[in-house]
């Protein structure tokens, strides 16, 4: 059984994500108008969130040595937006990483270019139950080799991570933004996988690489 403590951990985590990509909204979108700015709040604010919180995935003993999230370096030419095309309703389960499934509505796709890759698209998925959400995962090229095996998150809204909206309606799509779902830090959290239809083809060398433990070690294999 979960005690009080724990959930009250868990939601100020929660609390503590959501103001995250506040702040990175206001930065990137406001009158600064800095993704590259936002970015670097997000990369500092995240390693201080997994270093130091009850809730952090990073497992409890590898915390305080730490090293801080692996990511590429912020490149502008990863950050887009995409139009979202109205789909037929689907539900589906998706597969989670210790062999469940969660269930999800495919309401859209999400049309957009890359600088050397135009026409690209992801499905858009909406979490079933109360409440609801976002969630847009993706696997791409590097997967495997520079990125989790298992695909990267670029939007979960009922966990905070939102990047928004233009006013044109077009979803904000940084990759620089991309994240490891909890469970390549530790396999006690359950996540969703990227399903098939959200596979690329292109490498996406930005946003966050290899899960690093505090050895060094990334995926359980050496540095190099």
């Amino acid at each position: 059984m979960t005690h009080a403590r724990e959930l009250l951990d868990l939601l100020d985590w929660k609390r503590r994500v959501f103001e995250l990509y506040a702040k990175v909204r206001l930065v990137a979108g406001g009158q600064e108008g800095n993704p590259e700015a936002a970015w670097s709040r997000w990369r500092d604010e995240r390693d201080v969130l997994f270093r130091t919180h009850s809730q952090s995935p990073v497992p409890e003993a590898e915390r305080d040595a730490y090293p801080g999230v692996p990511l590429f370096p912020y490149d502008p030419a990863f950050q887009t937006t995409g139009e979202v095309v109205p789909a037929e309703h689907e539900s589906l389960d998706i597969a989670a990483s210790d062999g469940g499934a969660y269930r999800f509505t495919r309401f859209a796709m999400v049309r957009f270019d890359l600088p050397d890759a135009p026409g690209l698209a992801l499905d858009a998925y909406w979490l079933e139950g109360y409440g609801g959400g976002l969630f847009l995962p993706f696997r791409d090229a590097t997967a495997g080799r520079e990125t989790y095996g298992a695909g990267r998150y670029l939007m979960d809204t009922v966990k905070g991570s939102d990047l928004g909206t233009t006013a044109e309606d077009r979803l904000v799509l940084d990759f620089n933004f991309a994240y490891n779902p909890s469970c390549s830090y530790d396999p006690r959290w359950s996540c969703p996988l990227a399903p098939p239809a959200n596979r690329l083809a292109v490498e996406i060398r930005a946003g966050e690489r290899n899960t690093v433990n505090a050895t060094g070690a990334a995926d359980g294999r050496p540095p190099s």
